[in-house]
């Protein structure tokens, strides 16, 4: 799947091969860099490295080694990272003062379409850190929603509902790259669009432990409590002034029922009652 990504992209290198495939046939030069001169790739979409994760992997390095070479590129009298910064964390992690590397002369663009390709492979990507990889490849790329989707192989309401997550307020979002809720969680909020309504619910879910089906009914319910409309205060009408109301629309209707055509018009004010009555000429 790698090898398609990259070919549908535009990152194909040489006879069609991988990076990993190249290394093998031993068409890469692998150097031994040092630990020190190495920085972390600043299109990195990934922002959580689990520690754990990081230290198994390190505790394999010290055991066998690094299989495959980290690869970088060579800026500012540093060597970035383009793909490889688990095991550059892990070899850190041991105390490593070289890591094998493949040095590449890739641009900012390649270099970012190549971080991102190679993280959204491995799928622990958290939801809100593929959305924005998404974002990214679009943007990168000058794609459409769906011909990046073709590009995946995903479908486009898989990259569509992936990007919707990246309009929830930023505490939603962080919520999401903490795993403290799920992708569902956070989709579920979406109809709100109040920010303020968004966070609410968020705080209930992880304060009540709320699965999908109880957000959404939280949702719903918060959808359907539409601000009801004051009742109109009446104020308190004497009995005399009620007589005289009655009598003037009796009189208009023992008028209207002799045939005449009469137009009528009644309004209310704060300190009176005021009947129009247009009676026609002919």
């Amino acid at each position: 799947m790698k090898q398609s990504f990259s070919k549908l992209f535009g990152l194909q290198d040489k006879n069609d091969q991988s990076t990993e495939e190249r290394l093998l046939d031993g068409e890469e030069v692998v150097r031994q860099l040092n630990v020190a001169d190495i920085v972390p790739n600043r299109f990195q979409p990934r922002t959580v490295f689990v520690d754990e994760r990081i230290e198994e992997l390190a505790q394999t390095i010290r055991t066998h080694g690094i299989i495959q070479p980290i690869v970088v590129r060579e800026i500012d009298g540093k060597f970035e990272i383009i793909a490889g910064e688990r095991r550059f964390r892990a070899s850190q992690k041991i105390g490593m003062e070289t890591i094998p590397a493949v040095i590449k002369d890739f641009d900012d663009k390649k270099t970012a379409s190549v971080a991102l390709i190679e993280n959204l492979q491995r799928e622990e990507l958290t939801s809100i850190e593929e959305a924005v990889a998404y974002s990214k490849l679009l943007e990168l790329h000058e794609l459409t929603q769906e011909s990046l989707a073709q590009r995946l192989g995903k479908g486009q309401s898989t990259v569509a509902n992936k990007l919707r997550l990246l309009h929830l307020p930023a505490v939603v979002q962080d919520a999401l790259l903490k795993r403290e809720i799920s992708e569902r969680h956070a989709r579920s909020l979406i109809p709100l669009k109040d920010a303020t309504k968004q966070e609410t619910v968020l705080h209930r879910i992880i304060k009540d432990d709320l699965n999908v089906k109880q957000t959404e009914e939280v949702v719903k319910s918060l959808l359907e409590d539409k601000p009801k409309k004051p009742k109109p205060v009446r104020k308190a009408v004497s009995r005399d002034t009620r007589l005289a109301m009655n009598t003037i629309r009796k009189s208009v209707d023992m008028v209207a029922q002799t045939g005449m055509s009469i137009d009528t018009d009644e309004e209310e004010h704060d300190d009176y009652y005021q009947f129009t009555i247009r009676i026609p000429k002919k």
